[in-house]
């Protein structure tokens, strides 16, 4: 209990030291999101809807999260970034329907994602950087692991999309309608050759009883695979926005020292702590290695 009553102390004490601007987007848009949760649940019946809600409201407190049980802080940028994107993803997004009603949502939000994914992968390792004294990273390779952390972000989270779609019945990853395929599957002979089929009008679909299921008008539905593309690429290039920001920003940190404002920092004390303790083991390590003798052949 005093465990539970300490962490909830942190969280607490946390709240109060964000700055004023990060705690008035904190507030308002949990109080949006509290208020879609009630009428989710009371008025629409609708649980999925509402089940999005109670996991956006544990997705905007991951970064007080972070901050009340590590030493590493978000700036406020940072921060305000993660709770709007949030907000904007599930709430807009999924029970607004605005990846519907406005087209080039998803693809802003999956373009801000590669951009702030590398921002944070960029923040831990220039920490390191900062603080290693055995080791220092050349400005175009941390720059290359930002880039990288961010793609695997972006890949992992369009393997959360299909396992969801697969396994609950979801369409996360939406579908576009298109007039043309190129598919091995449909060559009349078996063989390994794309047979094209162009100016697709319309698509019936039948169920095994004869019965008609649907019409997709004006072609054929592509299920998920252009979507997915799609977001990797923009993710893709949010990725290598910041990443060259990232290393102009390790070679000439008082000209690009707006970027500070989106990367993770930390406590410098406890940070250059760990890592001279991580260091001294790994040296130590050496050491040991260096004292095993030989064999000989």
């Amino acid at each position: 209990m005093k465990k539970e009553n300490g962490f909830l102390k942190r969280m607490g004490e946390t709240y109060k030291n964000s700055s004023k601007s990060a705690l008035v987007v904190y507030i308002v848009i949990r109080t949006i999101m509290l208020i879609c949760l009630v009428m989710e649940l009371l008025v629409f019946k609708n649980y999925h809807n509402a089940f999005l809600c109670v996991v956006s409201l544990l997705l905007i407190s991951i970064p007080t999260f972070i901050k009340s049980t590590t030493s590493i802080r978000l700036p406020s940028a940072l921060e305000i970034t993660v709770v709007v994107f949030v907000f904007a993803a599930e709430i807009l997004g999924e029970i607004g329907n605005f990846y519907h009603s406005i087209p080039f949502w998803d693809t802003m939000l999956h373009t801000t994602n590669g951009f702030f994914a590398a921002a944070v992968g960029f923040g831990f390792i220039d920490l390191l950087n900062k603080h290693a004294k055995r080791t220092q990273m050349s400005a175009l390779f941390v720059s290359l692991v930002s880039f990288c952390f961010s793609m695997t972000v972006g890949v992992v989270w369009e393997f959360a999309e299909f396992s969801v779609d697969r396994l609950f019945k979801f369409d996360t990853q939406k579908d576009v309608i298109i007039t043309d395929i190129s598919t091995v599957t449909l060559n009349p002979d078996g063989k390994n050759s794309e047979v094209k089929i162009e100016n697709i009008d319309h698509t019936v679909l039948y169920d095994k009883d004869g019965n008609v299921l649907a019409t997709i008008e004006n072609g054929y539905l592509d299920v998920g695979i252009y979507d997915t593309m799609e977001d990797l690429f923009v993710n893709f290039v949010g990725a290598v926005v910041f990443s060259v920001l990232g290393y102009f920003y390790i070679r000439k940190r008082d000209k690009f020292e707006f970027v500070e404002e989106l990367i993770p920092y930390g406590h410098n004390e406890q940070i250059a702590d760990g890592i001279a303790e991580f260091e001294q083991k790994l040296t130590e390590s050496d050491k040991k290695d260096e004292d095993v003798p030989e064999l000989d052949s």
